[in-house]
């Protein structure tokens, strides 16, 4: 039986390469020189497009498959896929939902802990000899206790405040409608109005066109001098140069970020600043993890291609 053809965007673990070269014809388009014309030439016998989330598809690569049935993404976040495009052509998208829930929002909140403690610098403060030589770290700020705001009660979002509660964190949250599933969280109705009444705000909300810069100027200035923002979500989610003003300038206490705009080529405003703790967008990346999210992608284009049900469709 002829193997289908695969278009991979990005590299892959090895546990995850060798199962697809057994089972797909994979064309590596991240390691062609000219990227164009290995497109011109692979495109029209690929059915299927292997991607990761921050590499998504776009819409020339999409009419470049003229084939094309389905678009499996190993990540959450399907916002880099030309949805418009898939649904004209009745293309099947799939991503990796669940499986990493639980590491990212781990990371969002060990995230706010290390910044909240200045647990960064205090390590440099003994390692350098400082400890010695100066006396004690600086004092730093409380995180139990708090006021925590998330934008964004989908599955992460939810994790996100379980573990806030094992802080004694005052929860408040923004959605679309209140859930029911968050009896006990505040529900507030917009943005700003929640970052108004929270200390750390986590943002944990899909991204869309509708969310681009949802976390704008207002909202940043609202969550204040003394506030911290924590993005596990999407860079777009954020006006960076609003959130890299307010840093700057001290309208905003302080950020931790684990995902940025061009990345890894991100702003070096950043690099310079003391109250923010920076990240490589790694929030899913532990071991466990990231074989579950390859099982997935690799599951999901089993089924397509043996006609049964897609285990995690997005269309």
């Amino acid at each position: 039986m002829t193997k289908p053809e695969v278009l991979q965007i990005g590299p892959y673990p090895d546990w995850d390469q060798g199962p697809l070269d057994a089972s797909f014809v994979m064309h590596r388009y991240f390691e062609a020189d000219d990227r164009a014309g290995f497109l011109s030439q692979v495109g029209p016998r690929v059915r299927a497009i292997a991607t990761r989330g921050e590499l998504g598809a776009d819409a020339a690569m999409i009419d470049a498959c003229p084939g094309l049935e389905i678009v499996s993404v190993y990540g959450v976040g399907y916002d880099a896929v030309d949805l418009a495009a898939c649904r004209a052509r009745s293309i099947r998208v799939t991503n990796t939902p669940d499986v990493l829930t639980a590491d990212v929002a781990d990371l969002g909140v060990a995230m706010m802990l290390v910044q909240a403690r200045g647990m960064i610098a205090a390590e440099t403060w003994v390692r350098d000899g400082s400890w010695a030589t100066k006396g004690l770290y600086p004092l730093q700020t409380r995180v139990w206790g708090k006021r925590a705001g998330i934008l964004g009660l989908g599955r992460i979002g939810y994790e996100v405040g379980k573990r806030l509660t094992g802080f004694d964190m005052d929860i408040a949250y923004c959605d679309v409608a209140p859930r029911e599933h968050a009896a006990g969280w505040r529900f507030v109705a917009d943005p700003v109005s929640l970052a108004r009444e929270v200390e750390f705000l986590f943002v944990t909300l899909a991204a869309s066109s509708e969310t681009r810069h949802i976390v704008g100027s207002e909202v940043v200035e609202a969550v204040g001098p003394d506030g911290m923002i924590i993005n596990i979500s999407r860079a777009g989610n954020i006006d960076e140069d609003a959130l890299l003003d307010a840093l700057e300038s001290g309208a905003l206490g302080a950020a931790a970020l684990d995902v940025f705009e061009g990345e890894p080529a991100l702003d070096p405003r950043f690099l310079t600043l003391p109250n923010v703790l920076v990240q490589p967008h790694h929030a899913s990346a532990t071991i466990e993890t990231r074989k579950a999210m390859g099982q997935l992608m690799r599951d999901n284009l089993t089924a397509h291609f043996a006609g049964q049900d897609l285990p995690t469709p997005v269309l």
